[in-house]
């Protein structure tokens, strides 16, 4: 979308709870309900791998953070609860080997995933930790009441002080049947008065911005005391999200574990052409997630990553079970029907041994040019994934807080 000047970037009004906001105008649809994404991977081969594993891309940790994204998978041998307790050793260890934030997703209605409340997930999780930063990557906004997360994460901020992160979203985070029992009103309205929750959310806690009613934050407010402002985060995978964290002046967290084609240095160059400080952020930063896998070899990595791919079949085939250990993952890949469906919905994006894993890290952070890394490990138990962010973290030289 060509750059125009600010004025010719609005138009209209959207006004919703006293908060007005100017929409903005772009090439992507405000009423388009994003429905669940689902991520792809290209595959490495040899050739490529031994590239990576040999080339040496400059970046330390000092240049930029390196973050945790989990989304509390629930495995075919685990409970809710086991599920929770393996989150528990998997934020634990983060915090431990050095990682920036921690951050737990929103999703509804599946068997899959156990973080259907981001605010009630951390509030257990966060028990475990000492000094990493809690979050959520995200909160689906358009499901709830701006003052209900305001309250919600206001009292994290009283467990966790000057820890918590409020990444946003506008998808639903699940299927269109249960986006309606959630939203309720599923009116063009609800998606178009996002950028005035988002103002409006942020007011509560305490970001009062020129276009909001401030006399309303006079008489509502998310908690008796608020000491330290939560950092509010604009998560997206397409331009309408860089452009509005721009315009806003937040910082925009770019959703490229989903890895749906869109390309994450457009979504960042966007952020950054359209930034304008504000009172809570002078300069843009930007945040970039990709989902990984370490093991030994590529064989042994990609086997491991097998129930990912698994999953991302039965996501799109509308089937999506608990994620199953890797020989079940071989043995449904081996009776898979629908081979075009297979080839579509490919694994986890970085694969293999760590100094493969971590090249890629690296290039991504070169590519978008991204103040931080989120990166979400995937595998069927927790132990796979704690060897991950373990073996990534010692090849990204990671300030560990053990030591």
């Amino acid at each position: 979308m060509p750059r125009g000047s600010r004025e010719s970037r609005r138009r209209g009004v959207c006004r919703c709870g006293g908060v007005a906001w100017n929409s903005i105008r772009g090439g992507t649809s405000q009423s388009r309900l994003v429905t669940l994404l689902l991520a792809s991977f290209n595959g490495w081969n040899h050739a490529q791998a031994d590239g990576m594993i040999r080339g040496n891309v400059l970046l330390s940790a000092g240049m930029t953070k390196f973050s945790v994204l989990d989304l509390i998978p629930v495995n075919d041998s685990q409970k809710v609860a086991d599920a929770l307790q393996s989150s528990k050793a998997l934020v634990e260890a983060a915090d431990r080997l050095g990682y920036h934030r921690y951050w737990v997703a929103e999703h509804h209605n599946t068997e899959a995933i156990a973080s259907t409340s981001p605010a009630v997930s951390l509030a257990y999780l966060g028990s475990a930790t000492e000094r990493i930063r809690l979050g959520s990557g995200g909160v689906m906004l358009p499901n709830h009441s701006p003052l209900v997360i305001a309250e919600q994460f206001a009292l994290l901020e009283g467990m966790y002080p000057d820890r918590i992160d409020v990444g946003l979203g506008r998808a639903p985070g699940t299927d269109p049947i249960t986006a309606r029992a959630l939203r309720r009103d599923m009116s063009r309205e609800t998606v178009e008065r996002y950028p005035a929750d988002v103002l409006e959310l942020a007011g509560y806690l305490g970001d009062v911005r020129p276009q909001v009613d401030a006399e309303m934050f006079r008489k509502l407010r998310a908690a008796a005391d608020v000491p330290h402002r939560p950092e509010i985060w604009l998560l997206g995978s397409s331009l309408y999200s860089a452009e509005l964290a721009g315009v806003l002046g937040m910082p925009f967290s770019y959703a490229n574990h989903f890895a749906m084609g869109q390309n994450a240095v457009q979504a960042v160059n966007h952020y950054r052409a359209h930034f304008e400080p504000s009172a809570t952020l002078a300069q843009p930063r930007a945040m970039v997630s990709a989902t990984m896998l370490v093991a030994d070899t590529i064989e042994d990595a990609q086997a491991l990553d097998l129930p990912t791919r698994v999953g991302r079949y039965q996501l799109m085939a509308g089937k999506m079970g608990r994620t199953m250990s890797p020989e079940a993952a071989k043995e449904f890949s081996e009776r898979v029907v629908n081979s075009e469906l297979w080839n579509r919905a490919t694994g986890s994006q970085f694969v293999g041994p760590v100094q493969l894993v971590a090249n890629s890290i690296r290039q991504l952070h070169d590519q978008t040019g991204a103040e931080e890394i989120m990166l979400q490990p995937n595998g069927y138990d927790v132990a796979t994934r704690i060897h991950t962010i373990t073996e990534v973290a010692a090849a990204l030289e990671l300030d560990s807080a053990a030591e």
